[in-house]
């Protein structure tokens, strides 16, 4: 479940967000290794298995959606030229195919960009949608009119109903020019090519896509009334032949070996191509077959992607700075002697954490291997001068921005800082989540809203905002601030002087300690000093509180650690003090009602279309229920809206009732 859920994760930030956080080859790795378990034990396959997906539901988008005639698929992964020869086995295997017998491929480069569909009728150009997860993607018809590349009516007859597929690219030279005038106009710099072109495609305002030098070249087809050909080749060139651009590398061969040879020849010529490619893709040519191969899961049996290995460089490590994230995370940053990597020139490089530099034994002035994985990302692959005797890295212990303790909690790999709201690299980011709509839910008071106030040096703080009426004179004299908004704002804030004490509690961002656990604490202590008194206790090594605890539903030591650790700061404590010196939360109680689930255990799954998860959980405490993350055969109810998956089937199996929202909020209403 962890690696569907990181795969899951890595495809929401490359494909809907234009933002990954791994590497390619991380990326690749977690697949495989996901395949491999599935092929081991394909009974434990989920039904939300991530070898069942294409891309990633769009995220939230001022683009309308398109659902694709024909599913828009990915590609299987090849690393080797022994796997390659194991594909091409496999296809004749299944089209009982003699090893004497002919079959021919074709080969191109694989580009690295944003995959889009452009659906002609009658050969004029009617719409254009991005993959997004396959299914469904995200309507770009006014942004592809500023292409070139893409022709408004094809040239010469053309089918009825023809979709031309392939991918929307931004050239280096473009990228760099584009990552020039973004740095001198104060703009957000891209991280790659890929970045580039799908930030400037999925825009609302088609003319910020028009002012972007994007490309396109066509690689496919997807719905059509007719297919102009009997082989991969012989579309791909009518494509051509009707004005869209294909790859210049496409070719077609007719062994493993030929495929081979061409995909070291792309190789070769990659540091010279001006566009980025991170592969070459292999298709059985005769399209017959390739209705007979079909697909499996989400790729297509009948083509593969070779993909290249990471381009690395030597250089030397001059220095290792810690960045404090939001979070608390200590990051190491290794800064390195300029070095060109794969056309870029590359200073910097995460070393990730204090495990990965003890596990490369690196120092300042080490001789080191850096690669661009999946070219994004400069990472450490090596160590060249390890045995050289010098004194090893120390990780800090304590904080380098506020001098707070930095530990590392049992079981986990990353240091953390323990100053909480007092480390001036992580309050701005604690403040907006203490005002957030699941905390104190504070109108008025947005992000860019405490950015300044914080810069004025206005809101050090949680107990810095009830001081703000102070203020009123010196927020109206602000650019953009009248009379009524300060009202509203102040007025805001002191409808939250008596505040829920489980909002409070988790508003105040104790590690571990979210929305759903808080509540629970508040309903066993009711107060938030029985609650500090009690983890303190616990962790002067005061078995019964411990104990007391561990023993509440749903907490664990992690929590009972991460709240003695809180209240061992004198910071946190001062803080802690200093907003109960400021509001004063009532009594805490969940009055719970007479009602048809009263006493059950529910669980909410898929996306709920009228309520949050928090709320609807709120809802089932308040009704006498308890609200459960996982269905199991303690489970008496399950909710599910649209895209539920593994949790619905379960419930199926183990046959517990499962009901609509639209069902769960006439329990709600019944209930009064």
């Amino acid at each position: 479940m962890r690696l569907a859920r990181s795969i899951a994760r890595a495809n929401r930030l490359y494909h809907a967000e234009d933002a990954p956080e791994i590497t390619d080859q991380e990326y690749d790795a977690l697949v495989r290794r996901n395949a491999e378990l599935e092929a081991a034990f394909p009974h434990l396959v989920r039904a939300d298995s991530p070898s069942q997906d294409v891309g990633h539901e769009i995220a939230a988008s001022p683009l309308s959606k398109v659902t694709h005639e024909v599913r828009m698929t990915s590609l299987d992964n090849a690393f080797a030229g022994e796997e390659v020869h194991e594909w091409i086995a496999r296809v004749r295997r299944f089209l009982s195919l003699g090893a004497d017998e002919p079959i021919a491929f074709t080969a191109e480069d694989k580009i690295d960009g944003l995959s889009c569909s452009l659906r002609y009728e009658n050969g004029a150009l009617v719409r254009a949608a991005t993959r997004g997860d396959g299914q469904v993607g995200e309507d770009v018809t006014p942004n592809v009119a500023h292409i070139a590349d893409i022709p408004a009516q094809l040239d010469g007859p053309a089918p009825a109903v023809f979709e031309i597929r392939g991918e929307v690219y931004m050239s280096k030279a473009d990228f760099a020019a584009l990552n020039a005038a973004q740095q001198k106009d104060g703009g957000k710099l891209f991280a790659n090519p890929r970045n580039a072109a799908a930030g400037s495609l999925r825009q609302k305002d088609a003319s910020v896509t028009a002012v972007r030098p994007l490309r396109f070249w066509a690689h496919g087809w997807g719905a059509a009334s007719e297919v102009p050909g009997e082989t991969q080749e012989e579309v791909v060139r009518r494509i051509e032949a009707w004005g869209l651009p294909v790859s210049p590398l496409f070719r077609r061969v007719s062994s493993a070996e030929e495929l081979l040879a061409h995909y070291e020849a792309i190789a070769a010529e990659r540091p010279d191509l001006p566009y980025e490619i991170d592969g070459v893709v292999y298709k059985v040519d005769r399209l017959d077959y390739q209705r007979r191969l079909g697909i499996v899961g989400k790729a297509p049996r009948w083509a593969l992607a070779h993909k290249f290995p990471a381009e690395r460089a030597e250089t030397v490590l001059e220095s290792i700075d810690i960045q404090v994230g939001r979070t608390g995370k200590l990051t190491p940053v290794g800064r390195l002697a300029p070095v060109l990597v794969g056309g870029v020139t590359v200073t910097n490089v995460t070393l990730h954490n204090r495990d990965e530099i003890e596990r490369l034994g690196v120092r300042p002035g080490d001789r080191i291997v850096v690669q661009r994985a999946g070219d994004v990302i400069p990472q450490v692959v090596d160590n060249l001068t390890r045995e050289v005797e010098r004194e090893p890295y120390r990780f800090p212990d304590h904080c380098p921005e506020c001098g707070s303790e930095a530990v590392a909690e049992e079981g986990e790999v990353d240091v953390r800082c323990t100053g909480g709201l007092i480390c001036p690299a992580q309050r701005t980011e604690r403040l907006k989540h203490f005002v957030s709509r699941s905390a104190l839910d504070i109108d008025g008071l947005g992000e860019k809203t405490i950015d300044q106030f914080f810069a004025k040096g206005w809101l050090e703080s949680p107990a810095d905002i009830f001081r703000l009426k102070k203020r009123r004179d010196d927020i109206l004299a602000l650019e953009g601030w009248k009379d009524k908004s300060v009202d509203n704002l102040l007025a805001s804030i002191e409808t939250r002087r008596e505040p829920d004490a489980a909002r409070l509690l988790f508003g105040l961002g104790v590690r571990h300690v979210g929305a759903v656990t808080a509540r629970d604490l508040m309903k066993y202590f009711h107060t938030l000093p029985a609650l500090r008194e009690a983890a303190e206790k616990a962790r002067a090594g005061d078995e019964g509180p411990a104990a007391e605890l561990t023993a509440i539903d749903g907490i664990g030591s992690a929590v009972v650690e991460a709240l003695g650790d809180f209240f061992h700061e004198d910071h946190n404590r001062a803080v802690w003090d200093d907003i109960l010196s400021e509001v004063s939360p009532p009594h805490y109680e969940v009055e719970t009602k007479d009602s048809a689930v009263a006493g059950k255990t529910v669980v909410f799954t898929g996306k709920l279309e009228t309520m949050s998860r928090d709320e609807a959980k709120a809802q089932a405490e308040r009704l006498g229920a308890k609200a459960s993350g996982s269905v199991s055969a303690k489970t008496d109810l399950v909710v599910a809206g649209p895209g539920a998956g593994s949790k619905l089937k379960k419930a199926a199996d183990l046959g517990i009732e499962v009901i609509e929202e639209a069902d769960w909020a006439r329990i709600v209403a019944e209930a009064g």
